[in-house]
């Protein structure tokens, strides 16, 4: 245990100076957020109720979705997983410590969210904070499920960065974090139903945290960790 806690340690480390996770776990969602929230703010006074989750919805799947697949691809895709196979680290766990690491990123990004955006847009604070964490916290974990299937099935950079963004664009668009669903049509309503992005942004608003919010981020979060398992599962030493 005192290894994993470790390398995690190490991995929150390398990230930090990994200019691709700086940027995608901070410089982007946040100049966002100062950018966004000033505008949302003005032009509809209302959104201050649910800034604080559209921002983070958004922030979380940058992270998730574009920046943690490139740094899983790297490594399960060079020489760096045959050093840790060399030094008996079993693949699972570096995974783990790298979702781990950008779990505590996306956890500060969205704390940091939560504490600015009442200073600067006069954003409503949410009236259960515990309950607001836990339901970020699930969140981000279903995220960075899908960001390690990205991660683990492409190991083309190029086309890595395509995916992400086809997948990320439409999650962000559709969720209702920018103007509500209601003004979609029903075939796009439907079709964002389908992110995990849509889900959270409803689990983290006022009173969102109910089964009935809750039971598809937990199905999509079992079937990405099986997903995962298989991938990691069909990797043979040696194989890249």
């Amino acid at each position: 245990m005192g290894a994993f806690l470790y390398g995690a340690a190490l991995q929150w480390k390398l990230d930090i100076r990994s200019r691709a996770m700086l940027i995608t776990c901070y410089v982007v969602p946040l100049l966002f957020f100062l950018l966004m929230g000033g505008i949302f703010t003005t032009v509809m006074p209302q959104m201050r109720e649910t800034l604080i989750p559209s921002m983070i919805v958004m922030g979380v799947s940058m992270g998730a979705l574009i920046g943690l697949p490139p740094s899983l691809a790297e490594t399960y895709g060079s020489e760096i997983k045959k050093a840790y196979q060399a030094n008996g680290v079993p693949l699972f766990a570096v995974l783990l410590t790298m979702c781990l690491s950008a779990f505590v990123h996306l956890m500060l990004l969205g704390i940091v969210i939560l504490v600015l955006a009442p200073v600067l847009f006069d954003a409503a604070l949410p009236k259960e904070p515990f309950r607001f964490l836990l339901a970020l916290a699930l969140f981000i974990l279903v995220s960075l499920g899908m960001g390690s299937i990205l991660g683990l099935t492409v190991q083309n950079q190029a086309k890595l960065t395509m995916l992400a963004q086809m997948i990320f664009l439409p999650s962000i668009m559709l969720s209702g974090i920018m103007f509500p669903m209601e003004l979609l049509p029903k075939a796009f309503q439907g079709l964002g139903r389908i992110f995990p992005s849509s889900w959270g942004y409803r689990l983290m608003q006022e009173g969102g945290v109910c089964l009935g919010n809750l039971w598809y981020l937990l199905l999509v979060l079992v079937i990405s960790g099986s997903v995962c398992a298989f991938l990691l599962k069909r990797r043979k030493p040696g194989q890249p």
